[in-house]
């Protein structure tokens, strides 16, 4: 067999060794072979053994081996194709042009990871017809609101990329719910009722009428009247929009369409203490801002239904609707009103705590919009209840981040060694392995010879007795350490490479998700790296929080 063959075959193995994680697949090598070289497909059974027998060779080297060879063999192997697969959300239907969709957070706090489905999915299809992406404060629960959250949404929704052409605030337009309230009584479709609230849901779930149902037209303008001037208190009385009180959704029938509320609103104080429900309101706002489509999480199906009833009223054209399952998000803390009081408490440093699935929290850890974006494309809008995956999200993130970050080493509790047995040493490691254009970080250690292991690495030293240092150099160890040369192929024996830092090393430290914080060293060459995100090898990647004479702070993201 040719020389020349056998390096064809030697790079693809060791470039296949270098992609997945220094353990090359002969059936791939072979396919890579053979595929990209047609000429030898007659000579496949000659070939093969040859193969496997190369692909066993490689894979004894180690990782660490096999990506200096590769790269002095032909370093643009190093770099990945990658292929894309393009996930699209399917059509819409009826589709008139341009369309008008919305999203309309409850403003109690800023967003969280699960508010980022609905942003996503509509501003996806706004990108794709054109037309209107309305930003719509639902606010109309006085006691659950945080002003803050009027600005922080809308910088959420920024950094997400979602674009809003409109924006609307919904306590700024109750003397429009008024008005229709007002003329839904005048037509004999919604009624003042002023019985015991537990009386009313018991009559309802028996499909039985309440008493105050059936009263004119004309009582029931006079004590709207009442009901708007303040002639009850809290709970005495309540309008409510009439459907079918035999419907056999016991949730369809008759529904609360305004309720008294003495609590002061943070934006218009005690101007008003008749309130709009979700159903009343949201419906009049979807007619008046001409909503063309409408999607929404399966959970609003049945006021989907209640708010047709109003549509229907008035005789206007309904949007399409369109409810996505339900998603359960595990292992995070989403709720704003718990985050709110942990952080009144100093449990939490603010929104984004690291411990919390806010999207501030998101963006602090360097999980990136466009992972975000992809999870939820991929997700799609099928009515099927689905498990969020953190390892997908990560999985994408690191699709996104991976090709930016630069590798550096951090050392947790640093522990100090001296080496004796050379005057000098020498090493360089790639900034990142797929992209040998980058240069590389430079090592240099001489008088003292001096290198920090973490905690844990330094107890597996003194066990095993040798280690290699990645990059660099073997060590036996004694104290001070020996120096044993710099031959990769130690690794073959079962010597593990550890990542270390030197005596230029900087003060570090990682803020873990669970709040935790890891203290250590890092190479003084990340305090000058351009990118947001590093990777920090064998830990994770990380985004860069903070820099200054002190050191580096980072925040992990994942694995």
């Amino acid at each position: 067999m040719s020389e020349e063959i056998e390096g064809t075959i030697r790079k693809f193995a060791l470039q296949n060794a270098v992609f997945f994680k220094g353990k090359a697949n002969p059936k791939a090598v072979v396919g890579k072979i053979l595929g990209g070289c047609p000429e030898l497909r007659p000579r496949a059974a000659e070939i093969t053994p040859l193969i496997e027998q190369i692909v066993e060779e490689v894979n004894s080297m180690g990782l660490e081996a096999q990506t200096k060879a590769l790269q002095e063999m032909d370093a643009s192997l190093l770099v990945k194709e990658k292929k894309e697969r393009k996930y699209e959300l399917p059509d819409l239907q009826n589709v008139d042009g341009k369309v008008t969709m919305r999203i309309a957070p409850g403003p109690s706090g800023p967003l969280h990871i699960g508010h980022t489905r609905v942003s996503v999915l509509n501003d996806e299809y706004v990108k794709r017809y054109g037309g209107d992406l309305i930003l719509r404060f639902e606010d109309t629960n006085p006691e659950k609101i945080d002003p803050d959250a009027y600005d922080m949404i809308p910088e959420d929704l920024d950094w997400l990329g979602v674009k809003c052409t409109k924006t609307y605030i919904q306590s700024e337009r109750f003397q429009i719910y008024y008005d229709y309230t007002r003329r839904l009584i005048e037509q004999g479709n919604a009624y003042v009722c002023t019985c015991d609230g537990d009386r009313w849901r018991e009559l309802k779930e028996k499909k039985t009428a309440c008493p105050c149902r059936d009263l004119p037209v004309e009582t029931q303008l006079e004590r709207y009247d009442g009901f708007m001037e303040g002639k009850y208190s809290d709970g005495e009385a309540v309008v409510v929009v009439k459907t079918d009180i035999a419907h056999p959704n016991p949730a369809v029938r008759d529904f609360v369409a305004l309720r008294l509320v003495s609590h002061p609103h943070p934006r218009t104080g005690s101007k008003y203490i008749a309130y709009p429900m979700m159903n009343l309101s949201v419906a009049i706002d979807d007619h008046e801002m001409g909503m063309t489509h409408v999607i929404r999480g399966k959970d609003h199906l049945n006021n989907t239904f209640r708010q047709e009833y109003v549509f229907g009223y008035f005789g206007w054209k309904k949007p399409e609707y369109y409810h996505y399952g339900l998603v359960n998000i595990p292992d995070t803390v989403l709720k704003t009103s718990i985050i709110k009081q942990n952080i009144a408490d100093g449990e939490y440093t603010g929104w984004d705590d690291v411990r919390t699935g806010t999207v501030r929290a998101m963006r602090r850890r360097g999980i990136r919009p466009e992972a975000i974006r992809r999870y939820w494309v991929e997700s799609g809008i099928k009515p099927v209840d689905i498990q969020f995956s953190w390892d997908n999200l990560y999985g994408m993130n690191r699709d996104v981040i991976d090709d930016v970050s630069n590798r550096y080493f951090f050392v947790d509790s640093p522990v100090r060694y001296d080496i004796d047995g050379v005057d000098r040493i020498v090493g360089k490691a790639p900034l990142h392995p797929d992209h040998p254009e980058r240069g590389s970080r430079e090592y240099l250690l001489e008088d003292p010879r001096t290198v920090f292991l973490s905690k844990e690495d330094s107890s597996m030293f003194s066990e095993a007795k040798k280690i290699r240092l990645k990059d660099l150099c073997n060590l036996e160890y004694s104290l001070p350490a020996r120096y044993i040369g710099d031959d990769v192929s130690i690794l073959k024996t079962g010597v593990r490479a550890v990542q270390w830092v030197g005596r230029d090393s900087v003060a570090a430290e990682i803020l873990m998700p669970d709040g935790t914080v890891s203290k250590g060293l890092a190479e003084k060459s990340v305090m000058a790296e351009k990118s947001e995100t590093v990777q920090l090898e064998r830990i994770g990647f990380a985004r860069i929080e903070c820099r200054n004479e002190k050191g580096v702070r980072f925040v992990f993201a994942h694995r």
